[in-house]
């Protein structure tokens, strides 16, 4: 069944027996599995091929647009936010909310992101959606039971549990660039497949995640990524995890802004100051792009990726950045094969780490289907069957 369904969630025009040609099972098993997913409301029927296909045309098949629905949260240091994507990974939908969490004892923290939550959930639930679980991403270190925020120095928590804050559904904690290389890789729409790539963003911090083989390294014990504390300048400015000359205290959001004089509007500011021409801010946009260039080439020269991905808030300053970073690519980068377009700004931008997050969740069922559809049958025999149309109660008579 997850066979199935994955090849559904990686194509269009798909047929049984595109199914069966892609997952190498029989078209009568095809057929069989095809039909149990229908019935359970997992898949649909979309009507003939198109013309033009040879032999006799089959029924296209599609994931549902209703059923289950994954839920995405996200905690950043300016900002709460979360979504509810369906099996096709689309946003049904979304709410955000300023909020100032640096320092915000993570009680309150979490008892607003709930509510904000539940709200996307009621939402998800009027469009014929039910949530399977919630995701959290989270700016920093996660214990390895996908529960517990170890550290995360820019919100000042350590060792907070988060399973319990969100009643209405079973919870996951996942650091954020972990999540934004993962929606890349299932919703960046890289034509021919992007399976290798270091996928790079920042706010306040700066994080990167790694993706083999069409799979996320986690390192020995699940922190690799932390590209923002590679030394780039030892002599540089001191860090906030102890170090001097970290990448982070060149490109992160913080000091990008000091270095621009830009106080107000964080990164949507700076971007409008690098339109309008700003010397200071285009100053430290080019500094901030060769710091990052030289960090990257040790990425790039270390694990020989496809791709270099810039997203999240770095996609938007990407037009200015890109220069630098390719300059020290190229003087750098020990393979001269290596390409300027082999550094790839992300179509998700922003939103790549909320609808990683959802997209998560919702990607439970397509990697265990049966045990969603025997869920909803055990739900459905133990919760009271609604009352007869029509029925009359005694005292009505």
């Amino acid at each position: 069944m997850a066979l199935v369904m994955k090849a559904l969630a990686a194509g269009a025009n798909v047929t049984r027996a595109a199914v069966a040609a892609e997952v190498g099972l029989t078209r009568a098993t095809v057929s069989t599995l095809v039909d149990e997913l229908l019935a359970a409301g997992l898949l649909e029927e979309q009507g003939a091929q198109r013309p033009g296909t040879v032999g006799r045309p089959g029924t296209v098949l599609a994931l549902t647009e209703t059923g289950p629905a994954g839920i995405g949260a996200e905690i950043g240091v300016d900002h709460l936010a979360a979504c509810a994507v369906d099996l096709r990974g689309r946003v049904r939908a979304r709410a955000e909310r300023p909020a100032a969490n640096r320092g915000r004892p993570a009680g309150a923290v979490l008892g607003e992101l709930a509510e904000l939550t539940g709200e996307v959930i009621r939402r998800a639930e009027e469009a014929g959606l039910t949530a399977v679980r919630t995701t959290v991403a989270v700016p920093g270190l996660i214990g390895p039971d996908h529960r517990t925020v170890l550290r995360a120095p820019n919100l000042g928590w350590e060792d907070v549990p988060l399973d319990a804050a969100f009643p209405e559904t079973s919870t996951a904690v996942e650091n954020e660039a972990n999540l934004g290389a993962l929606a890349e890789l299932w919703l960046g729409g890289h034509d021919g497949g992007l399976a290798d790539f270091v996928h790079v963003s920042a706010e306040i911090g700066i994080g990167a995640a790694l993706v083999v083989e069409g799979r996320l390294f986690r390192g020995a014990r699940g922190f690799a990524g932390e590209l923002g504390h590679m030394p780039v300048r030892p002599e540089g400015p001191p860090c906030s995890c102890g170090a001097t000359g970290c990448l982070e205290t060149y490109a992160g959001e913080e000091a990008l802004l000091r270095a621009a004089g830009v106080s107000a509007g964080r990164g949507p500011a700076l971007k409008a100051a690098a339109v309008a021409g700003d010397p200071a801010a285009l100053r430290a946009l080019e500094e901030a792009g060769a710091a990052l260039g030289i960090a990257l080439s040790g990425a790039v020269n270390l694990l020989d990726p496809q791709a270099v991905v810039v997203g999240g808030p770095l996609a938007d300053l990407a037009p200015w950045l890109l220069p630098g970073v390719r300059r020290e690519l190229a003087a750098r980068v020990t393979d001269r094969r290596w390409r300027a377009q082999d550094v790839v700004i992300s179509r998700l931008g922003r939103d790549g780490v909320l609808r990683g997050a959802a997209y998560s969740s919702v990607r439970t069922v397509l990697d265990d289907p049966a045990t969603w559809i025997r869920n909803v049958s055990e739900r459905a025999l133990t919760e009271p069957s609604p009352p007869p149309t029509g029925s009359m109660s005694c005292s009505s008579r």
